[in-house]
């Protein structure tokens, strides 16, 4: 059995369905025998959902904004469901409802807490594809919950997990994991191979082409993760996610989130219930007040800030550069995109200089 992972990046038109349809009929016409396959929204259109629930009514509910978000990746299920379809292969889609996973109900970001294979592998009895619908599942009783933003790659984990799968594909628009994002630092490098350990840290800080969720899940139930690109040309391997392997890294985080307060002691507490909730982040100082930086799942953190209750002084978005070296991290908050990204370029010369650079190029 195969597990395939499609994010946005492969959905930006009607095309993009068809041709990941075309590689999966190409994957079975080669002898592979099932194929499961995870797919992401469209490019946009989560943000697009958001601001349309928020037009609407500023205060909706938790609840009803999983269930609002997690239509981006229904559609693209039934899209893609539609373009295998027409190839004559046999396939169906699951949603959220039909998948098998139960998570808590901590909706916007909510934590997986048992899995069932039974409605996929029944799904596969009948046909030779299955297209997930991703970042979502049910709570206990049975309402949808959103695993977070750019969660599709958990998704597609834990059914590689619960399938007893030890391997799943991811495709992005890059092929793999560079030590900076390539398309902010062309000079950046292509790693072959990481440990899980490594590009966990490297998503929390900011590197978007895996989710810290999926990895580290990853990493618990032993799925090796298989980081490609789907090109006009075919398919290009990048990245294999798996037990060994480290590279230094630069990261640019361009949502981090910085709150100020008027004392330590809230500055604390906030931190410690954020920390309860596996949220990324670091401590700062700006303009003698204590702040907090939030690094990971910042839309699901903002949710806790505003039920806290806790006083602060201001809230405002930066841009932090990390440079991630084995243990040692180094961060710079920078206000502006442009510093911020020329920044970046400079800590990747300094730790890759040209003459030293080994490794595929992008």
């Amino acid at each position: 059995m195969t597990i395939l992972k499609f994010g946005g990046s492969n959905f930006l038109d009607p095309e993009g369905y068809h041709r990941v349809a075309r590689h999966i009929a190409q994957r079975l016409a080669t002898g592979e025998n099932k194929i499961v396959v995870v797919v992401s929204a469209m490019k946009g259109e989560t943000d697009r959902l958001k601001a349309q629930m928020l037009d609407l009514n500023k205060q909706a509910s938790p609840s009803n904004l999983d269930a609002a978000l997690a239509i981006g990746e229904m559609i693209s299920a039934c899209l893609l469901e539609a373009a295998v379809s027409r190839l004559g292969i046999p396939v169906t889609s699951l949603d959220g409802y039909g998948l098998g996973i139960v998570t808590n109900s901590d909706f916007g970001r909510a934590t997986v807490e048992s899995v069932d294979p039974g409605p996929i592998r029944s799904a596969l009895q009948e046909h030779d594809v299955v297209i997930a619908a991703g970042a979502q599942a049910i709570n206990q009783s049975g309402r949808l919950t959103f695993l977070g933003r750019n969660a599709s790659d958990l998704t597609a984990v834990v059914i590689a997990s619960m399938l007893e799968e030890h391997a799943c594909e991811i495709y992005s628009d890059v092929p793999g994991v560079y030590t900076g994002d390539p398309n902010l630092i062309p000079e950046a490098q292509l790693i072959p191979e990481i440990a899980y350990e490594a590009i966990a840290a490297m998503s929390r800080y900011g590197a978007k082409v895996l989710h810290h969720g999926a990895v580290e899940y990853a990493e618990r139930h032993g799925v090796t993760i298989f980081c490609k690109s789907l090109t006009s040309d075919g398919v290009v391997t990048g990245t294999t996610v798996t037990g060994h392997g480290n590279a230094r890294s630069v990261t640019v985080a361009r949502d981090a989130v910085v709150i100020s307060f008027a004392g330590v002691a809230e500055r604390d507490n906030l931190c410690a219930l954020l920390d309860q909730h596996d949220i990324t982040t670091i401590d700062v100082e700006q303009n003698d007040r204590f702040g907090l930086c939030i690094m990971s799942d910042t839309d699901f953190a903002m949710r806790l800030v505003k039920g806290t209750g806790i006083p602060r002084v201001s809230i405002g978005s930066t841009m932090v550069v990390t440079v991630l070296d084995a243990s040692v991290r180094r961060l710079h908050l920078i206000g502006d995109y442009e510093r911020a990204v020329s920044l970046a370029r400079q800590l990747h010369e300094t730790m890759y200089p040209r003459a030293d650079r080994r490794g595929t190029r992008r």
